[in-house]
C-alpha cells in the first residue's frame, strides 16, 4: 500500500453556529470511520501561514492556496480518488486533490 496527501481547497471554513460545527464534525468522522485503517492521519485544516521564497518571506493568505490535509493508505492513486469521492468536505468545501507524493530518496513506488 501506498500513502497518498489528500489536500481540500477553498471553502468558507468552519460554520459560524455550534450546531453547524457539530454537524460538520459527525460528517468528517463518519467518513473517516468509512475508510478505515487506510486513515493514517485524518489532517487538519490549515491556518495562517507564510510564504518563504529566496527574495524573503511574507504573509499568505489563508484562501489563496491549500486549506488542510488528509492522508490515507490505498492500492493505487484510483483507489485513493474512490476513497475521497464521498468526502463530505468535496464540493461543499471546495475539490479535493489526491496526490501521490514521490518517496524520499527518489524514484516512484506503485
Amino acid at each position: 500500500m501506498a500513502t497518498f496527501l489528500i489536500t481540500y481547497h477553498g471553502g468558507g471554513g468552519m460554520p459560524d453556529s455550534a450546531e453547524g460545527r457539530e454537524q460538520m464534525m459527525a460528517a468528517f468522522q463518519a467518513w473517516a470511520a468509512s475508510v478505515g485503517d487506510s486513515m493514517i492521519d485524518p489532517g487538519a485544516p490549515l491556518g495562517p501561514r507564510k510564504s518563504v521564497t529566496s527574495d524573503g518571506v511574507s504573509d499568505a493568505a489563508a484562501d489563496e492556496t491549500l486549506g488542510g490535509y488528509t492522508l490515507i493508505s490505498a492500492d493505487s492513486l484510483d483507489h485513493a480518488v474512490d476513497a475521497v469521492k464521498d468526502h463530505p468536505f468535496v464540493g461543499s468545501a471546495g475539490p479535493g486533490t489526491c496526490w501521490f507524493p514521490a518517496p524520499l530518496g527518489g524514484g516512484w513506488v506503485g
